[in-house]
């Protein structure tokens, strides 16, 4: 019950925080951009299959909380969706139609990454194949699976099933709350395909029940608001139907954001405080957990253990993404150590680890952001200064001697448990 309770604390204390309205609104700009390519693509993929029809009443269940305006909104969006003739764009028309619509799921991808704490996002390759399954074959298999659905409720055998109790009643307070599971289900796909990490399955669930509960409790309350209020027409005049959408908009999308956070949070439960805490490591821990890393990569290298993935590795330090994902990069770009081709991607040395010696490490990590703001030129020079440094480098060489990450690795004794 605590646990529960300060994990929807946190979710309220990051909605004030802004970041989450900020990135809402951004997402409501870009989807009245692309809703209608995206939903003219899905058409045409759905016209091929003959499963075409079925888009209208998805879009009116979505907009179902404006009352009798989003039936009218349905059917504009309908219109305008058969009016897109593809064929008649042209290449570059068709470019410029998938690449709107490929632009509203990267953009959810780096809102996601940001709640996640990654900097790093899918490649080129990853991210074709990924959209293009998501905008092509996604609706397919959803509307496919409706139809078999209905399909098989109505046989013989089934009805006649359906007429024994228990499995009657059964069936029908099943139905009855089908919507709400599908929402439910709908948020929990979301949470483990879009993020660029690997989700947790009951994570993603619980933010996937927290998102649905939210958004049908919403629902319910935006409908009655539109219901009850008739001043928004006399303001708005024509303009109603278009700010009421927009506002809708904007709550799906920060309900969806809002599940997200739940779903990171409880997947790291280790930072879900009252008091928000900003990890910022000082050099001497990132050297550390630099070692670290480089130590657990190059043992399982060794003795041929399975490679550390970015999720191992955090289970096994008990830190945040951020901070990790910060060195593996540093190492990666010093060439110590390059991601594999698998997903999700696995760390491996970037070299032979008997050729790495300890003091050259060392000072590479050190050195990581030199690199990057060349500044040291800039520097004001004396002597006195210049020398303690030389000596402080000195006596790190003379500590670390000729030892290399090989013989690190052969001076643990007990087996490593990942």
């Amino acid at each position: 019950m605590i646990k529960s309770l300060r994990l929807l604390y946190v979710a309220i204390r990051e909605l004030s925080e802004g970041q989450l309205t900020l990135r809402a609104m951004s997402l409501v700009y870009t989807t009245l951009l692309a809703f209608v390519p995206l939903l003219a693509v899905s058409f045409s993929v759905l016209k091929a299959f003959g499963v075409h029809n079925q888009i209208e009443p998805l879009l009116f269940n979505f907009l179902k909380p404006l009352g009798p305006k989003g039936g009218e909104i349905t059917q504009k969006i309908i219109v305008f969706v058969e009016n897109v003739k593809v064929g008649v764009l042209g290449s570059i028309g068709i470019v410029m139609l998938i690449y709107t619509v490929v632009s509203l799921i990267q953009k959810i991808e780096d809102a996601f990454n940001y709640l996640w704490k990654i900097k790093r996002h899918r490649s080129f390759v990853r991210r074709f194949s990924d959209y293009t399954s998501v905008i092509l074959v996604g609706p397919v298999l959803i509307f496919s699976a409706i139809g078999l659905t209905a399909f098989i409720m109505s046989t013989t055998i089934v009805q006649k099933l359906l007429s024994i109790e228990p499995f009657g009643t059964a069936v029908y307070y099943v139905t009855s709350y089908m919507p709400y599971i599908f929402v439910c289900a709908a948020f929990t796909f979301i949470y483990i395909f879009v993020p660029n990490t690997k989700v947790k399955f009951s994570s993603a669930l619980v933010g996937g029940l927290f998102a649905g509960i939210l958004w049908e409790t919403t629902g319910w309350l935006f409908a009655s608001f539109v219901v009850s209020s008739t001043k928004y027409a006399a303001i708005y005049s024509g303009f109603a139907i278009l700010m009421l959408f927009i506002i809708w908009l904007y709550l799906g999308w920060l309900i969806l954001l809002v599940g997200a956070e739940v779903s990171f949070y409880h997947q790291y439960p280790q930072f879900l405080t009252v008091n928000k805490e900003t990890l910022l490591l000082s050099n001497r821990l990132k050297e550390r957990l630099a070692f670290l890393i480089m130590f657990l990569i190059g043992y399982n290298y060794y003795h041929n253990k399975p490679p550390w993935t970015l999720n191992s590795l955090l289970e096994r330090l008990c830190l945040p993404v951020e901070p990790v994902q910060d060195v593996l990069t540093v190492l990666e770009k010093n060439g110590l150590v390059f991601e594999t081709a698998d997903d999700p991607p696995a760390y491996l040395p970037g070299m032979d680890i008997e050729s790495i010696k300890l003091k050259d490490f060392f000072n590479s990590v050190r050195a990581s952001e030199e690199e990057t703001y060349s500044i040291e030129d800039r520097f004001l020079s004396m002597d006195e200064v210049d020398g303690v440094i030389k000596r402080v480098d000195e006596a790190v060489g003379d500590a670390l001697g000729e030892e290399t990450i090989k013989s690190l690795v052969l001076s643990r004794k007990e087996e490593i448990v990942i």
